[in-house]
């Protein structure tokens, strides 16, 4: 298995933690070992499903469990998973948020089913390469994203999941069309400053959809590279109270180039030591919902490309940033045989979680 880093040092290597394992006997038959808890190998069970899938059962969960009871699990877990103790955590919302994370996964005592899922293809005129990326969630932690491009969209499917989001859904959407310039740096540090332009453009991407005939299925889109914008969409456009003043644009950033890059006072970061320049911003949407995945909605944001290995998104409606660094880790016979396999992927593993 393997696990992010700890929360929020999302540029640290992922970490390692083997599950079970198989021993090739004499005469074509097998030993399967079961490596989950801290009493050492223990007997297990591997099945295959179907083609791409299969299941692990462990023989012997009592293996699984400490002396000191659950209490003594927990703690154990919590070192392991977030590197630090329930004292550590002041949150009281981040401790529930935690402890709902412990109940689920301990629950399956190493009985279950995976499934194959394929790296995404890439293309000369993608952003940046896609692939799989760490990224900060708030009181969730560190999660998994596989970013792909799919003509003027790109997307952030989440691979592992948390309470609220869970895996297969698409957690941001970015609309390649529609550059953002960021004001001057002085500028974006007001969070109304930075609202107004974005809200501009989200309301231009409503009326292109309304004029096209209802919103775009972005998968049957033929690609495109994104284009710098002649000018910003937030342009000489007045928003409530701003007095009709102009938003001040940032020329494009060119290839190798960057323009200053501050997060706005009141947005909360898990992790500060974000990068402070980037290459350009697009407008895009990201998916919240409460607990139990109720009340799923799109909401607007900005997309923020650092460099080939970072991009941050700023959830406007929670006030948050989300920044991603990519999963370095290599994985072989990995990549989709082909672009419609990919595509057949995302949808097996978005139906999983609905």
């Amino acid at each position: 298995m393997y696990l992010p880093p700890h929360d929020p040092h999302v540029d640290d290597p992922m970490r390692f933690k083997p599950l079970f394992r198989i021993h090739l006997m004499e005469r074509k038959s097998a030993t399967v070992e079961c490596m989950y808890g801290h009493r050492g190998p223990h007997n297990g069970h591997v099945q295959i499903v179907k083609k791409d899938e299969f299941s692990t059962k462990c023989n012997q969960t009592d293996h699984h469990r400490m002396s000191g009871g659950r209490q003594e699990e927990f703690r154990t877990w919590l070192r392991e998973e977030w590197g630090r103790t329930l004292e550590d955590i002041f949150h009281e919302h981040m401790q529930e948020l935690i402890l709902m994370k412990f109940i689920y996964t301990s629950q399956y005592d190493n009985c279950l089913t995976y499934r194959r899922i394929y790296l995404p293809p890439s293309h000369p005129d993608d952003l940046i390469r896609p692939g799989l990326f760490k990224g900060t969630y708030g009181s969730h932690g560190l999660e998994i994203v596989m970013l792909s491009f799919h003509g003027k969209h790109a997307r952030g499917t989440k691979i592992t999941g948390d309470p609220n989001i869970p895996a297969g859904q698409q957690t941001v959407e970015i609309d390649l069309r529609h550059r953002i310039h960021l004001p001057d740096i002085e500028s974006l540090r007001d969070f109304n400053e930075l609202s107004r332009i974005v809200l501009e453009v989200r309301e231009q991407v409503r009326q292109e959809q309304q004029q096209e005939g209802g919103p775009e299925d972005a998968a049957g889109l033929g690609r495109q590279s994104p284009q710098p914008c002649a000018e910003s969409p937030a342009e000489q456009a007045k928003g409530p109270g701003d007095g009709g003043a102009e938003a001040a644009a940032e020329p494009p950033a060119q290839s190798g180039q960057g323009q200053p890059f501050v997060l706005p006072v009141g947005v909360s970061s898990r992790n500060e030591d974000y990068p402070r320049t980037c290459r350009m911003c697009f407008y895009g949407t990201g998916l919240i919902a409460g607990h139990g995945f109720t009340s799923p909605e799109r909401t607007p944001g900005v997309f923020v490309l650092f460099d080939e290995d970072r991009f941050g998104f700023i959830w406007l409606e929670l006030k948050s940033f989300s920044l991603y660094s990519r999963v370095q880790a290599a994985f072989r016979n990995a990549d989709a045989p082909s672009p419609q396999a990919f595509e057949e992927m995302l949808k097996n593993i978005q139906s999983l979680a609905s």
